[in-house]
């Protein structure tokens, strides 16, 4: 008797770690990203700027209240703002993480169709973003953004 609860409870243990499932680091930062989308398209500046560290700084020269006002002129300038991630490339170091891709930012409807979103284009950007683990939390630590020609965006979509 003895035996069979030591085996069943050994059983219980191997089918229970099988059934956690713990997300790992590489979908916690990709989760970041997919909110900050999220949170611009529903232009919530709160929700953005939980996921941006306070040491906030990068090479354009904008620190966190830089970015702040930055997005802020976005939201007012623009009535809609719809963002479209492709090329995503994560990589994932212990406590640091660098996340890359191209966006299409655009202020008309998302409605999947490329004659609706061109006439009303804000641009396409490469991104660059390294994000630092603070307090158990993936924190944007800044961001490196390049317009991207349109005829070059379109040829690396094909490919």
């Amino acid at each position: 008797m003895k035996r069979l609860t030591t085996t069943l409870f050994i059983l219980f243990i191997v089918v229970s770690a099988l059934g956690c499932h713990k997300e790992t680091e590489q979908v916690r930062v990709k989760n970041v990203i997919s909110e900050i989308q999220t949170a611009a398209e529903e232009k919530d500046l709160g929700k953005i700027l939980k996921h941006l560290s306070k040491t906030y700084s990068d090479p354009q020269g904008f620190n966190r209240e830089n970015i702040k006002g930055l997005l802020l002129g976005y939201f007012f300038r623009y009535p809609r703002i719809s963002v479209y991630i492709n090329n995503l490339d994560i990589s994932v170091d212990n406590t640091s993480a660098r996340v890359m891709f191209r966006a299409l930012l655009t202020s008309g409807k998302k409605t999947g169709s490329m004659a609706d979103i061109i006439p009303q284009s804000l641009g396409t950007y490469s991104f660059d973003i390294s994000l630092k683990k603070e307090s158990n939390d993936w924190m944007v630590t800044s961001v490196k953004w390049t317009q991207v020609e349109m005829i070059e965006s379109l040829k690396d979509d094909d490919s």
